[in-house]
């Protein structure tokens, strides 16, 4: 499949081939250039993809080409599905907002699909989450005004309706505010200078030798729910969202991570309080992989890094290649 700026899905064989000689060696982890400085250019457009050292994405574990990345907030709720775009995502967050509700945050490097969305808000756990990409591209449609100083300080481009009107669009066919859709290829066209994919902490290889089986599991927010149902032949989790299946959706890999969900001092326009949620320090998590549960613990001490996930008794816990889904969820 080719995307909008021409990245292909190698073939089945060669990623095969590629995978199988790499897992003969163990663990993998990968890392590709590190952000660098926009330069100055009347029209700008990306630079073409060269290979990555070692050929596999730092976020799949797959077979990539060197890419930018690029994180789009998504909306979430009931009359914003189905989603368009997300399984094309190499990284899926979801993240607790106001009123127990949950959005979404697909990070994009190794595939550019058309058009993502529905495209919404930014919040302030977005800046903390983002920094251990180096100098990403964030796509939303707004935020409140006190949030806007913090949003323009952090080390990322911001690319929004206002600033970037060319790289939405409005689907009639929709109720507002669920129509706005993102252009992605003309979203990375405002950032040049935008950090490329890079180590953030993922290790992918063989499954460990123990995990407990499990055919499905649910993760409850307060007002919102998620359900992955291991599914054998096509070697994923089949996502349901509030109980109703999402067809295009098999991350190969789901990551139910216990953090600090707390009250920040901001809120929407109903007068909500939005919540913070915290993904530095240290906690539990389950990983999900290939049919089985595997207990973990997560560190991410310092911001600027990423987050690395391991066995109870501190041995890396690799995950299986192909899209990986993170939900932050309270500490248990």
């Amino acid at each position: 499949m080719t995307g909008a700026r021409g990245h292909r899905r190698p073939g089945t064989a060669a990623t095969t081939a590629l995978l199988c000689a790499v897992a003969a060696a163990g663990l993998y982890g990968c890392s590709g250039p590190g952000p660098s400085e926009p330069t100055p250019h009347p029209t700008p457009t990306p630079a073409p993809a060269t290979p990555r050292p070692g050929g596999l994405s730092p976020f799949t574990g797959l077979p990539a080409r060197s890419a930018p990345v690029l994180a789009v907030k998504i909306d979430n709720v009931p009359p914003a599905r189905p989603h368009t775009g997300l399984a094309a995502a190499d990284l899926v967050y979801v993240e607790q907002v106001e009123s127990g509700q949950t959005r979404l945050m697909g990070v994009y490097s190794s595939h550019l699909p058309e058009r993502i969305g529905p495209v919404r808000s930014a919040r302030e756990s977005d800046l903390a989450l983002l920094r251990q990409f180096g100098r990403p591209v964030l796509a939303y449609s707004g935020a409140q005004s006190a949030l806007t100083p913090l949003l323009k300080a952090a080390p990322l481009y911001r690319v929004n309706e206002a600033g970037a009107p060319g790289a939405f669009l409005r689907d009639s066919a929709r109720a507002a505010p669920h129509n706005l859709y993102l252009r992605p290829a003309r979203a990375l066209a405002t950032a040049p200078g935008a950090g490329h994919a890079k180590d953030i902490g993922f290790r992918f290889g063989p499954a460990p030798a123990d995990g407990t089986p499990v055919d499905s599991r649910t993760v409850r927010f307060p007002a919102a729910r998620y359900t992955f149902t291991w599914a054998p032949a096509e070697r994923g989790w089949r996502v349901a969202m509030d109980g109703r299946p999402d067809g295009p959706l098999k991350p190969a890999t789901v990551v139910v991570q216990h953090v600090t969900v707390r009250a920040s001092r901001f809120h929407d326009f109903l007068g909500a309080v939005s919540p913070y949620t915290v993904t530095t320090g240290g906690g539990t998590a389950q990983v999900l992989r290939d049919g089985r549960a595997y207990e973990a613990r997560w560190s991410r001490p310092d911001p600027n890094a990423g987050t690395v996930f391991t066995t109870p008794a501190g041995a890396p816990l690799a995950f299986a290649p192909g899209q990986v889904w993170v939900l932050l969820t309270g500490a248990r």
